[in-house]
């Protein structure tokens, strides 16, 4: 019954909005009263899955310092099942995904303990006689970009002969694509280097490759701590990768996530070759300290943004914590005054050591002080609980004096396929999600109240939204069937919450989406880099010239979710239209976010402007797709990014229609 009425309801409001014309009103002379802060536009950079390595960080070979246990058991099913010869190359005493050249010489292998050049495990490889002996790996390079790549190891000569042969060569036939010579005779651990470069149109992109180390004859010789990188990285950062964080436009990069509460900071600074190789704990996978503080920070300053850091308050100590801030301010060239985040999800017991309700105050505390003692200006964020059940939790962390924090943190980190009423159809489903951030607005609203409303509280601290993303299909990639994070339905939400953030930046001065490598950001899939449609939807908020919003109103036409998305399940009086406008600085420009939610009609619209004496041309850019659920990918990676055009303002009012499903950026100029 209710799917009927909602479907009666839906067909009224598609019939009004072929028939009807949107009426919408900006006036100028109504500004907000508080700035747009450009922090409303930071990211979030988490070391999960392939964001950091595989993925930021241009070091193409997994597992380069040949160690165990580096994956969680299901990590390895899946690993496995992706590459299921890595099965032999396991019972040949390999570490994964490390293969042999030849699987049919047998064992060949021995890992070695406690001598290593890094971290615990090298590896020893014992020739055969005649016959080619040594290890692979697949991977792919971006060989549309650079041909040349660079190569470290090091060896520790066993017996026999010296030579090691490095190359690449095509994984389908086995043909050399590249090699060089190393004489590894020194009976030390010693660090070889050589290059190899591919010929212009030897490899395709996309096209898998194998790297190989071989021994000549019965040569026996100890490796580990190998290293494939393209010439053209910038001390070990992608550039493509730091070239679309550039122009994403961030101000602003949160460092944190689940993995910080078992994160000791000290292991990702030093030499490079010395750094340890470990278990990412929080989503078993390999942490290889590769890339570290230093590493973060240089990556801030390529791309313009500042750094937001989550300390460690799961299994590390104040004193650590606050080691840290002295070291980031040390390199920084502010040298204090940064955001730092007490902790990351504390209440969710999937984070290390996380304290009990009773504890939290406590620790927050602690924290606060001994980072305060370093750094007085530093500007602290404690972890709040989530927009839809905040109360508990926030309610303890606001018996601390005031002053202890300037920030109290959410996320929003949302199922979007996981409903009250799992009968209704996939449109319907789209629509309850774009609805979420209308829903989000209140709480948020609410959540200011808690804090204003608690003793010596009121403006002295705010709300910092440190991760928001859309998942959807147990975070599947091959069943785009509701709106997540990498489709155009995602990409709508997306501009519905940014639209939300600018009409809420006086509470919510600091926002981070979720993320600006992965998610909703920028993907590496078979040596290619891309962007999502949320990717070109932020770049588009972000790279504006916003200052304060403006007064807007229209007579858009509404809908109202009921039992829809399980955690906010109730949402009424959802605009087809939502749309919010803001002047820059100068006054001299004016600029309209708008979202057409309509999954299936245009929306034919009249703007008209008070107080603004528009000039004769306005700058579009939209974003839309044939369906919400196309998305970019590394076969078709500008599948779907912003169309400009110019179009004509008559007597000083603007008609446009505003395609169905899609996000639009109108920039008007003062005349």
């Amino acid at each position: 019954m209710l799917l009927s009425k909602f479907a009666a309801l839906a067909a009224l409001f598609c019939g009004t909005l072929s028939a009807a014309t949107i009426q919408i009103s900006v006036d100028a002379a109504q500004p907000a009263s508080y700035e747009i802060p450009r922090t409303i536009f930071g990211t979030f950079l988490e070391p999960i899955g392939n964001s950091t390595y595989n993925g930021l960080w241009a070091e193409i070979l997994q597992n380069p310092s040949l160690e165990e246990n580096l994956w969680s058991a299901g990590a390895v099913e899946q690993m496995l099942h992706q590459q299921p010869e890595l099965a032999r190359a396991s019972q040949l005493a390999l570490p994964l995904p490390w293969e042999p050249l030849d699987p049919n010489q047998g064992n060949r292998y021995e890992p070695r303990w406690g001598d290593a050049a890094n971290s615990w495990r090298s590896l020893a490889i014992f020739g055969v006689p005649d016959q080619p002996t040594g290890i692979k790996q697949r991977v792919y390079l971006p060989v549309e970009r650079e041909l040349q790549y660079n190569v470290s190891l090091y060896a520790k000569h066993l017996s026999g002969p010296s030579a090691l042969t490095i190359s690449l060569r095509r994984r389908e036939g086995d043909a050399v694509l590249a090699e060089a010579q190393i004489d590894a005779a020194d009976t030390s651990w010693k660090k070889y280097q050589q290059t190899l470069t591919i010929p212009e149109g030897k490899l395709e992109p996309l096209e898998a490759a194998d790297f190989v180390v071989q021994l000549k004859g019965d040569e026996r010789v100890e490796v580990d701590q190998l290293s494939l990188m393209p010439a053209d990285a910038l001390d070990g950062l992608d550039p493509d990768m730091v070239r679309m964080s550039k122009e994403m436009h961030t101000p602003l990069v949160r460092f944190g996530g689940n993995y910080t509460s078992a994160y000791h900071w000290r292991d990702g600074i030093g030499p490079r070759d010395k750094r340890i190789s470990m278990l990412n704990i929080a989503w078993g996978e390999p942490e290889l300290n590769q890339f570290g503080t230093d590493e973060f920070l240089h990556y801030c300053q390529l791309i313009g943004a500042e750094p937001q850091i989550a300390l460690n308050l799961g299994s590390g100590t104040p004193q650590e914590a606050a080691d840290w801030v002295r070291y980031v301010d040390g390199h920084w060239p502010t040298h204090g005054g940064l955001l730092w985040e007490l902790g990351n999800e504390l209440w969710g017991n999937w984070n290390l050591g996380y304290p009990t309700l009773a504890e939290l105050p406590g620790r927050t505390h602690a924290f606060s002080e001994a980072v305060r003692a370093v750094d007085p200006e530093a500007r602290l964020i404690a972890t709040g609980q989530d927009p839809d059940t905040y109360q508990k939790w926030n309610a303890a962390q606001l018996t601390n004096p005031p002053g202890t924090f300037n920030f109290l943190s959410t996320h929003f980190v949302v199922t979007t396929d996981r409903l009250a009423d799992s009968r209704v159809s996939r449109d319907q489903m789209a629509l309850d999600g774009f609805a979420l951030p209308v829903e989000l607005s209140r709480k948020l609203r609410a959540m200011q109240k808690q804090i204003d409303d608690t003793p010596g509280y009121r403006d002295k601290a705010h709300i910092a939204f440190t991760e928001w993303l859309w998942v959807c299909c147990g975070g599947r990639m091959s069943v785009p069937n509701a709106p997540r994070w990498d489709n155009m339905a995602g990409a709508m939400i997306t501009g519905g919450f940014l639209n939300m953030l600018i009409d809420n930046a006086d509470v919510v001065p600091v926002s981070d989406m979720t993320g600006i490598i992965e998610f909703a950001g920028i993907w590496k899939k078979r040596g290619r880099v891309f962007g999502t449609p949320a990717y070109y939807v932020f770049q588009l908020y972000a790279g504006a010239d916003i200052d304060k919003p403006v007064h807007i109103s229209s007579d858009s036409p509404h809908y109202d979710v009921h039992r829809g998305v399980t955690r906010l399940p109730d949402i009424p009086d959802v605009p087809y239209l939502d749309i919010t406008a803001a002047l820059n600085k100068s006054a001299d420009k004016l600029t309209l976010f708008c979202v057409n939610r309509h999954i299936e009609e245009d929306i034919p619209a009249n703007l008209s402007l008070k107080s603004f004496a528009a000039a004769a041309h306005a700058e579009v850019e939209t974003i839309q797709s044939d369906s919400i659920y196309d998305v970019n990918d590394e076969e078709d990676p500008k599948a779907i990014t912003p169309v400009h055009r110019s179009i004509n303002l008559s007597g000083g009012a603007l008609h446009y229609t505003f395609p169905r499903a899609s996000v639009t950026r109108i920039e008007l100029r003062r005349r």
